[in-house]
């Protein structure tokens, strides 16, 4: 008999059984992140700030909130008011290179992690990743001297790189059950009261499915859909529409943090999904090249098969990965817009800070 997987992400939305049941460890964990912070202010550590100013974007609940798009949509606004963003994440996925690796030439996601590599090809900026993120933001500043402004993807935990601004994204989730891991999906409480400096913006990338929990920051809205085209390794185009009207049976596939979430996306384009496979997060390109093999049939096996963004780059060419019969692997990009007013209030955050930038 197989074993009963425990569906935490369904069970982090309500206050259930098994919420109840992880509870005390909830408690446990909340204990650590108090030890933690009386560590910190006991030991005299202080947050390492930068000689140009630094923006975090991050979300305090486990699973994909819409962070990385978010950060896109960052860089290319800051690219196209005159700064010159880089870059630097912690970078999971990550299958081999130096711990702190700043990309020189095109970015591997097998040395820098699937979401750092994708932001660098949307956008690109300067990159840099490491465990270390103020060493991995200094070696990005000496390899990369014209970058005036770093934008850190994640790190909202990472309290040694002071910030000057802390965007925090959410999506239809909100705060979930409102409970620390894992009896819920916080990382930590909400608001949280240590943010390593700076005022405090809240992006949602979707409608919060219930009234969201208080809080005292500026909040702001995104639009989130899928590209009206899918892209092959070559750089084909075919409209989504194409296939929706001719009822073209489709496989789609997805090795992010909320597979449903694309596969839904999907679907309301009105696409004929006959197979989906939803992956692990950051899941490697042979782990996903090994799901197409298995999922191949002698019948029935979809001539089209979709993913996202995330999931393609990692293959470096979709023409790489071995597929059934005829089939064919296109990515379907993610597409955030964030409301005008969200744009306006970082650049007022943001243009304080351009005579420090200028200093150097």
């Amino acid at each position: 008999m197989k074993p009963v997987a425990l569906d935490l992400p369904s069970a982090w939305l309500e206050r259930g059984p098994l919420a109840y049941t992880l509870l005390p460890l909830s408690v446990l964990y909340r204990t650590l992140l108090a030890v933690r912070r009386l560590a910190w202010h006991l030991g005299g550590w202080q947050a390492q700030r930068l000689p140009v100013p630094v923006v975090v974007v991050g979300n305090v609940v486990a699973g994909g909130a819409g962070k990385t798009p978010a950060v896109m949509a960052l860089v290319r606004h800051l690219q196209a008011r005159g700064w010159h963003p880089g870059v630097v994440s912690r970078g999971h996925g990550r299958r081999s290179g130096p711990d702190l690796y700043v990309v020189e030439d095109a970015a591997d996601p097998e040395r820098c992690g699937d979401e750092p590599a994708l932001i660098a090809r949307e956008t690109g900026a300067a990159l840099a990743v490491g465990r270390d993120r103020p060493a991995a933001a200094r070696a990005l500043l000496q390899r990369r001297p014209e970058v005036d402004i770093v934008v850190s993807d994640d790190g909202m935990q990472h309290w040694a790189l002071a910030r000057d601004l802390t965007i925090v994204v959410f999506d239809d989730r909100d705060v979930g059950n409102g409970w620390l891991l894992p009896a819920g999906p916080l990382r930590e409480p909400w608001p949280s009261r240590l943010w390593g400096g700076g005022p405090v913006l809240v992006l949602r990338t979707a409608p919060p499915q219930r009234p969201p929990r208080p809080h005292p920051y500026a909040e702001f809205a995104a639009s989130r859909s899928l590209a009206a085209e899918a892209i092959d390794a070559r750089g084909k185009r075919h409209p989504l529409r194409d296939w929706a009207a001719q009822r073209t049976p489709v496989g789609a596939l997805a090795g992010i943090a909320r597979p449903e979430v694309f596969f839904a996306m999907l679907r309301q384009q009105g696409l004929h999904l006959v197979h989906t496979l939803a992956l692990p997060d950051h899941a490697p390109a042979s782990q996903i090249g090994a799901a197409l093999r298995e999922a191949a049939t002698p019948r029935g096996t979809p001539p089209i098969w979709l993913c996202t963004d995330k999931d393609a780059i990692k293959l470096h060419g979709l023409h790489e990965v071995s597929l059934p019969g005829q089939a064919s692997l296109w990515r379907v990009p993610l597409v955030l817009t964030p409301e005008r007013a969200w744009f306006a209030a970082v650049d007022r955050h943001l243009e304080r800070l351009r005579p420090r930038s200028a200093a150097l």
